[in-house]
């Protein structure tokens, strides 16, 4: 008698959903490392412009946010030689998306309010990358994730509008602080 080897609906949505469970994790244990590298860069170069704008008094110690890029994106790429391996799938796919336009427009806003049209970068720049880490968290159903971006994204607004001194860099320094918690908290949660 020959076996029936189909599988039902059921143990098929059940193995999709392990599977997708399982690259999740994986996806999450792997991006812990970058949101504590992206909080140690965001929070050590918001502190060395604040207090170098601070000491001189000269707004144009702003251009050292372009180089935490040309930092970051190096040393994301030695630290992606170490994860752990995991399947492209649609979920990792859509974050590095949502990663890479939030990247694409910082650096084209700041561009722009630097050469065409003043604005308030800070304010922006704060709302959309709490609006990014909030993505991300609902992308990949963490918690964490969530309330770091949604308290950076919507604190950050509020903080950016009512400093209007050069102070208003300390918000990324808390920015970086929240991405660098975040990152141990994923950390710690999968191991």
């Amino acid at each position: 008698m020959e076996q029936n080897k189909e599988m039902t609906a059921q143990q098929s949505l059940q193995l999709i959903t392990e599977t997708f469970n399982k690259s999740r994790k994986g996806i999450l244990r792997n991006s812990a490392k970058y949101f504590m590298l992206w909080g140690v860069l965001l929070t050590v170069t918001s502190l060395a412009i604040y207090l170098l704008w601070h000491c001189t008094g000269k707004p144009q110690w702003n251009f050292l946010w372009f180089a935490m890029p040309l930092l970051g994106y190096p040393l994301a790429a030695v630290l992606g030689k170490y994860n752990v391996a995991v399947p492209q799938n649609e979920v990792s796919k859509m974050l590095s998306g949502v990663w890479s336009v939030f990247g694409a427009f910082a650096i084209t806003l700041s561009a722009v309010a630097v050469t065409l049209v003043p604005m308030n970068v800070t304010l922006i720049i704060v709302i959309i990358m709490g609006l990014a880490e909030c993505m991300s968290g609902v992308l990949l159903k963490n918690w964490p994730i969530i309330i770091g971006g949604f308290l950076l994204g919507v604190g950050g607004a509020v903080f950016a509008m009512l400093v209007k001194s050069d102070a208003q860099l300390l918000i990324f320094t808390l920015g970086g602080v929240l991405l660098l918690l975040t990152g141990i908290v994923m950390k710690l949660q999968y191991k």
